[in-house]
């Protein structure tokens, strides 16, 4: 038993399993020719270039319609100089790659930086078969913390400012405000970093054309919104599991966004542990779990973002882990990360899981816990790890 955690433990193996799993999905899926996403994505920046409405669908290049800011234009710019198959595994290699060095900058110990690689692995495959975002999103958040904790603000504003300009969720790096020392300095490069990037793609196209991307963008996310409702494939929230398991689809998303929020920020009341490595990763993971589970925009891929956080919730976990704890992460395991694959029974996926929106279920429960660790925990009596560097 122990050679095998030691397995588990061991840096070259768990880099394997994270790039081999996201290596091995995209190559399946660029053979097939299934990259719609990553066409989506090249011809954002192609429209850009043309000042073509960036959200208008363009069924003659790809399915559905694009759905990022402007600046992911500029991100995703360096892929399209290789031709579309190649372009889309680079991508996805990339992904990986971004959301893997955030992870091992965690302030945790080395065992625990590779049990949430290994807890995650399956989860980012997942993402990486539909060529997503979702793992830069999930690296930049982790970002926004990391650079904090490190009083590296200018890096910390960038990177939530970055994020929010390509997709909305990067704005949950505020979360992290509280634990920054240098709250103005924080504040004046939010203003900064926001300017130069509403500037930036406009150097590649016109202030006007992206000035009226951005409103095109906010009618694309309204619209969008209205649709999630009645999809199986968006709105796997806590929202989405209300409306279907009761057959409620009329429910007002801030019926339970309200409530949610203040228990979310009842979780920063416990302002004796503000300096508490421990407490701060409680809240990095109810950050990364809240983001998703109570987003209408979610989908299977996207919980990539939320699994994170369950790995880094786990591996905070005070030693020894109870039984209840274990057993929410292996609900996690097999409800949230497996049931989408071909290892969880396909009839219970497509009756009951897809359905109801169950993947978002044991994401909830573990947040539930987290808020209440983050009162109930004594911080004190915990070790804390540097931030890597």
């Amino acid at each position: 038993m122990s050679k095998f955690l030691k397995l588990f433990t061991n840096r070259a193996f768990v880099t394997v399993i994270w790039f081999g799993l996201s290596l091995f999905a995209v190559i399946k899926q660029a053979l097939h020719h299934h990259i719609n996403n990553y066409l989506i994505y090249k011809y954002t920046f192609t429209n850009l270039i043309h000042q073509v409405n960036l959200y208008t669908p363009q069924p003659q290049f790809y399915e559905d319609s694009n759905h990022y800011g402007p600046l992911f234009a500029l991100v995703i710019a360096p892929f399209t100089l290789f031709p579309d198959l190649l372009g889309c595994i680079l991508w996805v290699m990339v992904n990986a790659l971004v959301l893997h060095k955030a992870i091992l900058m965690l302030p945790v110990s080395p065992w625990q930086k590779s049990a949430v690689l290994i807890i995650c692995a399956h989860e980012l495959m997942t993402a990486s078969f539909n060529v997503q975002f979702n793992p830069i999103m999930a690296a930049l958040i982790i970002l926004s913390f990391i650079f904090i904790k490190r009083k590296q603000d200018i890096w910390a504003a960038l990177v939530i400012v970055v994020g929010t300009y390509i997709k909305l969720y990067g704005v949950v790096g505020l979360a992290f405000f509280f634990f920054s020392e240098q709250k103005w300095h924080f504040i004046k490069w939010l203003i900064i970093w926001g300017l130069v990037m509403l500037v930036l793609p406009m150097l590649f196209s016109s202030p006007e054309f992206v000035l009226q991307s951005y409103y095109d963008w906010y009618a694309s996310l309204a619209d969008k919104n209205a649709h999630n409702a009645v999809s199986l494939m968006q709105d796997i929230s806590v929202m989405g599991i209300v409306r279907r398991v009761f057959s409620y689809p009329q429910l007002s998303n801030f019926v339970v966004l309200v409530p949610a929020m203040l228990v979310f920020a009842s979780s920063y009341f416990n302002f004796r542990s503000y300096s508490k490595t421990p407490y701060q990763l409680l809240i990095l993971s109810s950050t990364l779990i809240f983001t998703v589970i109570f987003s209408t925009g979610s989908e299977s891929p996207t919980y990539i973002i939320a699994f994170v956080g369950v790995a880094i919730w786990f591996v905070n976990l005070p030693q020894p882990v109870t039984n209840l704890n274990v057993a929410l992460l292996v609900f996690a395991l097999l409800i949230t990360s497996l049931s989408p694959s071909d290892l969880f029974p396909k009839f219970i996926n497509q009756q009951y899981i897809k359905p109801y929106a169950l993947k978002a279920l044991p994401c909830f429960l573990i947040w539930l816990k987290i808020v209440y660790e983050s009162l109930t925990r004594k911080f004190n009596q915990e070790p804390s790890y540097e931030v890597a560097r």
